[in-house]
Order: structure tokens, then C-alpha cells, then sequence
């Protein structure tokens, strides 16, 4: 009797250590329905955060914010390159610290959904895969190929071991309720038939065999084999059904925004539309929404892909790249998740009726045999507001919009109608100024001499560089007799960005000039560069520069597209006619001195001579290293570097790279935005005429309190001496109140034995913590038209609207 009960109170301990360290198991499955866990069907709301794409010290506050905008999951995918960049050798510190990043989930109090891949597109350098990988013999990425698979393979188990090893299945007690294997692979399945259903059932298998406890997805993949989930990804997935009918209807992608390329415009999404499509999506028996992104963040160091995809990886998202709420986009969405959740016990224990209420509009019904009912009513048309009866009431609904009554009675929410404030974010002038600037001209005098390697003929750049650097040199020489003028040409280049230069050999000196540059585009890889050339008689050394501007993350096979400069070349203009340069002996200098040199870090910086004072800004040179100090400005807004003085190069903050920049101007058509009618990236366009990334984000982590060292590497010449560091920061607030909006109804509703009350709907306008509102610039009441900072009185406005305004805001 006594051993009894020594034995139930350690049973009792035991189980409040459980309890305290959140270890208790939880069974993860589905049905046609939803996701179930411990056997209760869920709706669930998640957003794509990317760990390497912010800093651990953001991380907390990042989820935290997610959390509070109404998600239940994290997602994130799995970068293969960072984490193990060379055969065996792993790196899972600082940024990549994916166990870190999966424990602040749980933390916080979140799920996670564990994407591997360990392909994963994401605009990331070559789609996630390291490029050592191209270099085993006999690969194929992405087929039925032995190489492939067994790296594959080896890599996805040591991810769920690690997993496994720290118990973050939720089949463990952990967060991770969902992984995903392969991404996005329908249309590489679809043209390498046999090959590519052979894959895919095997990477199915391979990933069940993982045993990990949790439900595996994959997204894009139609004939994804059971019992994994097939998912869609898009602007919009109500058109979408799983596979099979025992599986749940999931968006994967559900995409917030668009990523901004280098010489292109920024596509912003309203987030009227993102909501219609989210709710649309669940009329339709959805039960699980994943935003990419919800916070993009940033492309750091080398890991922007594309070719061409800037640094910024901001994508329009809800949570923005430096980690401050993006109003109204996050505000309306979180007020739309809290619409969903008041309909979630209907939604996941019926299927909806659908009745016309128009013809655009319809009713979808969802109304268990016992309990709550819920309706959606619609209105698809893209330019007329519609009045439509519905249970014996009238509701307007607006153009392109959804209205969500979780009575069946009441509006909680219309997709068109924003409640939330909308804040204006502008980049302000810090009290740290950049100091004792210095210059160091990259030695190309010197080219050849520590040349990697010696061919005849031209060779592909990433079999020479394989990506340990963005800059390839190809030198030649050219012996001449006495010539006058001469023209340099170079077609179909793949090198995305291109320089010529010319080292000349005289009796007394030694000297080079540039004699011109080109570069591609995302589309059109292919250019060619021709531009003239003064070549004296005697010996010309002849340098070509191709620069890398990210490898390419999608297509089939993209790992055999070739880049570089792959000729023919050739010189024309000559006395004797075309000579051609293509077959003759060509060397080859991988990366820069300062880079051999580490010029980025604090000792690499301080080990050569560099000029001083005036002369390190004045010439505004090519090829230059430029470096200049400053100390951290007091407060904790975010920081930026303000880059529009420079021309294209990459920069560092004591010793951590903040990507590449590049003052490419965009190209476009910023003409006005409707948030209704069916969203494409070409649809809401910003910034046409401007750099398509001025600012570049620096993580005040990275930060001392004196003298950080600030490092840049230009390639085609600016003045640093103009560059600033900014503060990210709300400058202003306005919004929108719709009199006799159905949702000011103060009313309760009783399901599950519970009563959830639905409080009084109010509009209010707040600043960030430690501001205040300090002027009201517009008010009115009745008929205003605009839109944020850019307001006008209607024909219908009430005289004292500004004055009321005013005094339930007064100043400071």
C-alpha cells in the first residue's frame, strides 16, 4: 500500500513536469475536413516567417506579433545551402539556428509547419540546394536519379533527427505539427513523366518512413501519393480540391504580396483583396491558410536568387522587412481571422449550402444539425455594390467583397470594408553620422598573377567560382602592330552583369581604363556588350568582369543553365579585320583582392593602406572599397542605409553582409490601384522612375555602441559621402469608420457550450509606443474621397468634424 502510493505521487510529479515543460503529446491527423489535433477538427490560420531572412533577436517579436494578429502557425522552409555548405560540413549558428527558431514558436505558443524540401524556390540562391551539389557525379536534380535522391535523403533525415533529437514533433510534445517534402513540383513532374512520378512517390515514401508523427504535405502536386497531403499555392485557391476526398482542402501559399526585382516596380496587393480571396477560399470548405510571406524580411549576404531579386524580400507582407506592423493590411486580416474563428465549429462540421442571391452574388450556408449556423454572402461583381435579401434581411455588400455573419444574422466582417487605421511609414534622418572615410582602389593592375586557373577557350563561371564569390575575372592578351581604332564585342553574354576592361602596357607605365559595362535582365539572360576599345600597338591585357546578381531558383533543371561569359569574342575595327578571341588563351581570377584580403571584416579593413579624408569620396571610381565608421543611433527604431548616391556594389556592417545594392531604376506602370477584380502582380505597381531598393535594412543586433565599421564594395562608381543612416518610422495614421455598418451591433454568440461576445465595433487611430499624435491633418464627416494622405472633402461634410477630432486627440 505504501509503494502504491509512493508510486502515484511520482506519477503525480511526473506529470506536472509534463505539464510545466509543455511535453505532452498531441496526435496529429486529418480527415476531408481539416487538420485534427488530439481528434478536434481545427481551422488554422499561418503565416511564412523565414528564419534566415531576420535576425534571432527578432525572432520573439516577430511571432509574437503573428500571434497577436490571430495565427495559429509558423511556417518556414529549410535552406539546405546555408546549413550545410560544403559536403558534411553543417552550420546551424546565429541566423540559420533552426532549432532556436522552431523553440521560440513553442514558446511563444504557436504551431509550426516544418517545411524541408529540401528544394524550396523562395527567390533563395539556387532554390535552397548548395551548389557542391551540381559537382556529384552523375546527378540530376529533382528526377528519378540515384545521386540525387541519396543526398536528398540524407540531408531530410538529418533535419528530422534533429528534430526528433530535441522532441519538436508534436507527436513529441513539440510545436511542428505539419512538414512538407519537395515543393512546387507539379509542372517538373508534369513534363518529366515516368521520371517524375517515379520521384515523387519515392520522396513520399521516403519522407513517411521518417516516422515523424505529423501529417506530410506537399504543395503544387496534384498527384501527390497517400497519405501525403496536396496543397495549393497562389493568389487565389478557391478552385482548389485535394486529391482525394479523405484529404483537407489546404493553401500553402497564399501570397500576400510579390517579390521586387532589380530594375522593376514593387507590387503591392490590398489587402481588400488578399481578405475576399482568404474568405472566398474558406466558403469554399477550406481549412487551412498559410500567407507567404507574412513577414518577408530580408535577402542578406548572397542569398537573393533569381538572378535579379533585391535584398528587400518585404513582399508586401503584413508584418514588414524590418519587423514593424503594416497597417491596414495586418489589422483587417486579424479582423478577418477573428471572423473565421466565431465560424470555425460550423465550418469544419458541415458542408455549405450555396444559394443565388444575384447574379453575382450568392449565400454560402453552413448549419450543423445542432448548434451554430454561419453564412458568407457574396458579391463577385467587380464594380457594382449589390443589396441583396437574406434570411428574411437586407445586407449592401460592396463590390468584390464577402460579408461573414457567424449567426447567420449579424456582419462581423466585410472583406471591402476596412476598420483598421492605416499608417504611412517614411524613413527619417538619424543623429549618427558616417565618419573618416577611406578609399582603396581594387588591384586589377595586378590581374592574373594569382589567376585560379589557365584555359584555352572560355569556360562557365560557376564551374570556376562554384558561387564562393559574386565576380569572375576573364583575362587574355593581345599583341598588335600599329593600329588606330578598334570596337570590343561580346554577344550573348549570361553573366547578368557585365564589365570590360583594358589594361595597357606603355614604355614608362602601367594603366587600365574601363571601357564600358552591360548587364541582363530576369527574362533575358542573354545580352551582348559592344563598346570601343583603345588598344595601342604592342601587348593589351583585355580583363572581363562577369558578375553574378544570384543563381537561378526555378525551372527544370535549372542547375545546367549556364552563366558567364561564353563567348565568341572578338575585336573589330582592325587593320588586319575581326580577330577573334574566343580560342586563345584565357586565365582566370576568381573574386576580388579585397575579398582574398576579408576588407570586410574590422582586421581585413585595417591590415592596407587606404586613401584619406576628400580623396576617398571625390574620384567616384569603379572598383572601388570604400569604408567609413559610425556609432549606433540612440532609440530602437529600425535602421536602414540610405544607398542612393551609389551605383551597384555590396556592403557590410562590421562584418556582416547586408546584401548587394543596386540603384537600377524601375521600370513600369505605377498607374492607379483598385483592390477589386482579380489581382496580378502587373495590377498595383509602385515606385516607377525611382531605384527599385533605395534603403537596406541594418539589424540593430549587428550593431555596437561606437564606431561600427561600414564596408562597401562599388562596382560602377557613386559617392558615399551622401550616404545616410535612416530610422524606419510612422509619420502618419488615418482611416476609415462606415456609418451603419451592420458590425456595430453589440450581440453574443452560444455554441460548444460556450458564449462568445462579439463587442461593439470602434474605430480608433493610435501612434507606436513612445509617440503621440501631434496634429490632425484631415477630418470629415459625410461623403470624403482618397485615401490615406491624400483625403478630400466630399459633397456632404459635417464643419465641426475637425474640431471634434481634435478634441478627443488633444496635443501632447
Amino acid at each position: 500500500m505504501e509503494t502504491s502510493s509512493v508510486s502515484k505521487l511520482l506519477t503525480f510529479f511526473l506529470l506536472l513536469l509534463l505539464l510545466a515543460s509543455g511535453l505532452i503529446n498531441c496526435t496529429v491527423t486529418y480527415d476531408n475536413k481539416a487538420i485534427l489535433i488530439n481528434g478536434r477538427r481545427r481551422i488554422l490560420i499561418s503565416g511564412s516567417i523565414h528564419y534566415p531572412r531576420s535576425t534571432p533577436q527578432m525572432w520573439e517579436d516577430l511571432i509574437r506579433k503573428a500571434k497577436d494578429g490571430g495565427l495559429d502557425v509558423i511556417d518556414t522552409y529549410v535552406f539546405w545551402n546555408v546549413h550545410e555548405p560544403s559536403p558534411g560540413n553543417y552550420n546551424f549558428e546565429g541566423r540559420y539556428d533552426l532549432v532556436r527558431f522552431i523553440k521560440t514558436v513553442q514558446k511563444v505558443g504557436l504551431s509550426a509547419h516544418l517545411r524541408i524540401g529540401p528544394y524550396v524556390c523562395a527567390e533563395w540562391n539556387f532554390g535552397g540546394l548548395p551548389v557542391w551539389l551540381k559537382y556529384v557525379p552523375g546527378i540530376s536534380f529533382r528526377t528519378n536519379n540515384g545521386p540525387f535522391k541519396a543526398a536528398m535523403q540524407g540531408f531530410t533525415q538529418k533535419i528530422v533527427q534533429m528534430m526528433k533529437n530535441e522532441r519538436l514533433f508534436a507527436s513529441q510534445g513539440g510545436p511542428i505539427i505539419l512538414s512538407q517534402i519537395e515543393n512546387e513540383y507539379g509542372p517538373e513532374s508534369k513534363e518529366l513523366g515516368a521520371a517524375g512520378r517515379a520521384y515523387i512517390n519515392w520522396a513520399a515514401k521516403m519522407a513517411v518512413g521518417l516516422n515523424t508523427g505529423v501529417p506530410w504535405v506537399m504543395c503544387k502536386e496534384d498527384d501527390a501519393p497517400d497519405p501525403v497531403i496536396n496543397a495549393c499555392n497562389g493568389f487565389y485557391c478557391d478552385f482548389f480540391s485535394p486529391n482525394k476526398p479523405y484529404k483537407p482542402t489546404m493553401w500553402t501559399e497564399a501570397w500576400t504580396g510579390w517579390f521586387t526585382e532589380f530594375g522593376g516596380t514593387v507590387h503591392q496587393r490590398p489587402v481588400e483583396d488578399l481578405a475576399f480571396a482568404v474568405a472566398r477560399f474558406i466558403q469554399k470548405g477550406g481549412s487551412y491558410i498559410n500567407y507567404y510571406m507574412y513577414h518577408g524580411g530580408t535577402n542578406f549576404g548572397r542569398t537573393a536568387g533569381g538572378p535579379f531579386i533585391t535584398t528587400s524580400y518585404d513582399y508586401d507582407a503584413p508584418i514588414d522587412e524590418y519587423g514593424l506592423i503594416k497597417e491596414p493590411k495586418y489589422g483587417h486580416l486579424k479582423d478577418l481571422h477573428k471572423a473565421i474563428k466565431l465560424c470555425e465549429h460550423a465550418l469544419v462540421s458541415s458542408d455549405p449550402t450555396i444559394t443565388s442571391l444575384g447574379s453575382y452574388q450568392q449565400a454560402h450556408v453552413f448549419s450543423p444539425k445542432k448548434g451554430q449556423c454561419a453564412a458568407f454572402l457574396s458579391n463577385y461583381n467587380m464594380k457594382s455594390a449589390a443589396r441583396v435579401l437574406f434570411n428574411n434581411r437586407h445586407y449592401d455588400l460592396p463590390p468584390w467583397s464577402i460579408s461573414i455573419l457567424p449567426d447567420c444574422r449579424h456582419v462581423v466582417f466585410n472583406t471591402a470594408r476596412v476598420h483598421v487605421q492605416t499608417s504611412r511609414m517614411q524613413m527619417l534622418p538619424s543623429s549618427s553620422k558616417l565618419y573618416s572615410w577611406e578609399a582603396y582602389d581594387e588591384d586589377i593592375l595586378s590581374l592574373g598573377e594569382r589567376s585560379a586557373m589557365t584555359a584555352v577557350g572560355l569556360l562557365e563561371q560557376i564551374n570556376v567560382t562554384r558561387d564562393s564569390s559574386d565576380y569572375l575575372w576573364y583575362i587574355t592578351q593581345v599583341s598588335l602592330l600599329d593600329i588606330t581604332a578598334s570596337c570590343l564585342i561580346v554577344p550573348h553574354l549570361k553573366s547578368w552583369f557585365f564589365s570590360s576592361y583594358k589594361i595597357k602596357f606603355n614604355v614608362a607605365n602601367l594603366y587600365s581604363e574601363i571601357t564600358g559595362s552591360a548587364f541582363g535582365t530576369r527574362e533575358n539572360r542573354r545580352f551582348t556588350f559592344s563598346g570601343p576599345i583603345n588598344l595601342r600597338a604592342g601587348t593589351n591585357k583585355i580583363a572581363l568582369l562577369s558578375i553574378a546578381v544570384g543563381l537561378p531558383n526555378v525551372g527544370l533543371h535549372y542547375e545546367r543553365w549556364e552563366t558567364g561569359i561564353l563567348g565568341p569574342v572578338s575585336l573589330h575595327g582592325l587593320d588586319q579585320g575581326k580577330k577573334d578571341l574566343t580560342w586563345q588563351k584565357w586565365s582566370y581570377q576568381v573574386g576580388l583582392k579585397g575579398e582574398a584580403m576579408n576588407f570586410a571584416l574590422p582586421n581585413g579593413a585595417s591590415s592596407f593602406q587606404w586613401s584619406k579624408g576628400s580623396l576617398a569620396t571625390q574620384s567616384q571610381q569603379p572598383l572601388t572599397w570604400y569604408k567609413a565608421y559610425f556609432d549606433a543611433p540612440k532609440g530602437d527604431e529600425p535602421l536602414a542605409l540610405d544607398m542612393r548616391s551609389m551605383g551597384k556594389g555590396q556592403a557590410w556592417i562590421n562584418g556582416q553582409s547586408i546584401g548587394r545594392y543596386w540603384m537600377n531604376y524601375a521600370k513600369g506602370d505605377c498607374h492607379s490601384c483598385s483592390y477589386s477584380g482579380t489581382f496580378r502582380p502587373q495590377k498595383c505597381q509602385s515606385g516607377c522612375g525611382e531605384p527599385t531598393q533605395r534603403w537596406y535594412h541594418v539589424p540593430r543586433s549587428w550593431l555596437k555602441p561606437t564606431r561600427n565599421l561600414l564596408v562597401l564594395f562599388e562596382e560602377l562608381g557613386g559617392d558615399p559621402s551622401k550616404i545616410s543612416l535612416v530610422k524606419r518610422m510612422v509619420t502618419n495614421v488615418c482611416g476609415n469608420a462606415y456609418e451603419n455598418h451592420p458590425a456595430m451591433y453589440d450581440f453574443s454568440i452560444a455554441y460548444h457550450n460556450e458564449s462568445v461576445r462579439i463587442p461593439q465595433s470602434t474605430f480608433s487611430l493610435s501612434c507606436a509606443p513612445g509617440h503621440s499624435i501631434s496634429l490632425i491633418k484631415f477630418a470629415s464627416f459625410g461623403t470624403p474621397s482618397g485615401t490615406c494622405g491624400g483625403f478630400h472633402r466630399g459633397a456632404c461634410h459635417a464643419p465641426n468634424s475637425h474640431a471634434i477630432v481634435e478634441k478627443a486627440c488633444p496635443e501632447p
